[in-house]
């Protein structure tokens, strides 16, 4: 049986580098989309609280205690945002029971820890750096913070981040497009051999024609040997065979003359190995007419025509016989079968039909789920074959009624020539009470 084209499922090299291309663009656009922010925030962060420190640094010098053990700033700090209420610049500093904080958190607190992070006035979310020291002729160390409100910076943060996606986004599409014209360009040679193909099988070329890669070259000019040396050895076998024919044709036919002349004794002594020697020579040149096309890619034969050829010859042949053969075959059904082959098979078929039918024979196409298959039926309303005996006689020089004249060979050449064209011969019983021979041959490809 023939194998499908394509099988299902089946990715196309195309398909899997511009699939594989895909997901590795997609990761690192994914991981540079979400690390790249990562590390600006954590770079910017960094440097608030570098700057945070500094001022830390002058507040910490500012820092002293009076006669009276009450902490003071002795000094005014270099930032004014720091005396503008919830300006988003603050410090705060403790020491035991005392408080003191700068103008801008007004009446409120720094409040919150790292682990969830702090909260200033209006709920602003803060960058915040603390400090532990001692001053002079104080038992208690002073807890100082210096904290910045980093809404400001998230917000930043954010609009760098659309940025980072959208051009992430173009520089993804831009380069996916660009892949895809690279793998389009450096599949062409592909193409190119695809489309040499269809004419050596249209029967336009005899060869791969053109120039092509290194890496796929080595593999056209075998290609090329291994057509060259099919056609050659085909044309080479289909000669012998013909020349064969011709030469044992008249050497048996005097044989059979003489063999006439003589006395029935004798007769029946050289007659049978007379018909065996005939029976081999039919064999062997039906086997030899199995070397099929010539340029078989290109082979198609319109199998309607052939029949109805056929089958005016078989009337005369059996004009006493009072057979009639209905053709229900479409004109344009084709089959990748080359003529004299399929001359072979179906006049094989019809001729055992016109020996076994009792009145009709029906030639029709039945339905095949197979796209790449033909399903050819030729049957009669003869006496059939028992189920049990239909792959019997499909073996070479069976016979189930020698009186019928015959070799055993038809069937047999027929079935493996099907199978040389990776069909196949099925015998069956007919609904018209004969034999069923469904033939199942390639069709044609675009």
């Amino acid at each position: 049986m023939l194998a499908n084209k394509r099988k299902k499922g089946q990715p196309s090299i195309r398909n899997r580098l511009l699939s594989a291309a895909a997901i590795w663009l997609m990761a690192i656009i994914l991981t540079a989309g979400y690390l790249v922010p990562s590390f600006i925030k954590n770079y910017l962060i960094e440097q608030e609280k570098t700057q945070l420190y500094i001022y830390l640094d002058q507040i910490t010098a500012l820092v002293d205690i009076d006669s009276r053990g009450r902490v003071y700033l002795d000094g005014r700090l270099s930032n004014p945002r720091f005396n503008s209420p919830y300006s988003g610049l603050y410090w705060s500093l403790k020491l035991n029971n005392q408080h003191l904080r700068s103008r801008s958190l007004w009446d409120t607190t720094i409040s919150g820890n790292t682990e969830d992070g702090y909260q200033g006035p209006n709920k602003q979310s803060l960058i915040v750096v603390k400090r532990k020291f001692l001053l002079p002729d104080s038992d208690y160390p002073v807890e100082l913070s210096v904290a910045v409100n980093q809404d400001r910076l998230l917000k930043t943060l954010q609009q760098l981040t659309r940025g980072l996606w959208l051009i992430l986004t173009i520089m993804a599409i831009g380069i996916l497009a660009l892949t895809t014209l690279q793998v389009s360009w450096s599949l062409w040679p592909l193409r190119k051999l695809r489309r040499n193909l269809k004419l050596v099988r249209e029967g336009k070329s005899t060869e791969l024609t053109g120039l092509y890669p290194v890496e796929i070259q080595p593999v056209i000019d075998d290609l090329n040997a291994l057509l060259f040396h099919y056609q050659e050895l085909l044309l080479r076998a289909r000669n012998h065979s013909g020349n064969l024919s011709h030469a044992l044709k008249t050497p048996i036919a005097i044989l059979n003359n003489e063999v006439a002349l003589l006395d029935t004794p004798t007769q029946a002594k050289l007659v049978p190995a007379l018909e065996q020697l005939q029976q081999h020579i039919d064999y062997h040149l039906g086997r030899a007419r199995m070397a099929g096309a010539v340029n078989i890619l290109a082979t198609k034969t319109a199998v309607s025509n052939r029949v109805d050829a056929i089958s005016l010859a078989m009337d005369k042949v059996y004009a006493d016989r009072d057979i009639i053969l209905v053709n229900e075959l479409e004109s344009d059904i084709m089959v990748a079968v080359e003529s004299s082959d399929l001359d072979e098979m179906i006049g094989n078929l019809i001729e055992n039909s016109y020996k076994w039918a009792n009145s009709l024979i029906r030639v029709y196409q039945e339905p095949n789920n197979n796209k790449q298959e033909v399903t050819l039926v030729i049957e009669d309303d003869g006496i059939g074959i028992a189920e049990e005996k239909c792959k019997q006689v499909l073996k070479r020089g069976v016979r189930l009624d020698e009186s019928i004249p015959g070799t055993g060979l038809g069937l047999n050449i027929v079935n493996e020539l099907a199978h040389s064209y990776r069909g196949d011969l099925i015998l069956s019983r007919s609904q018209l009470g004969g034999l069923k021979a469904s033939l199942i041959l390639p069709s044609p490809r675009n």
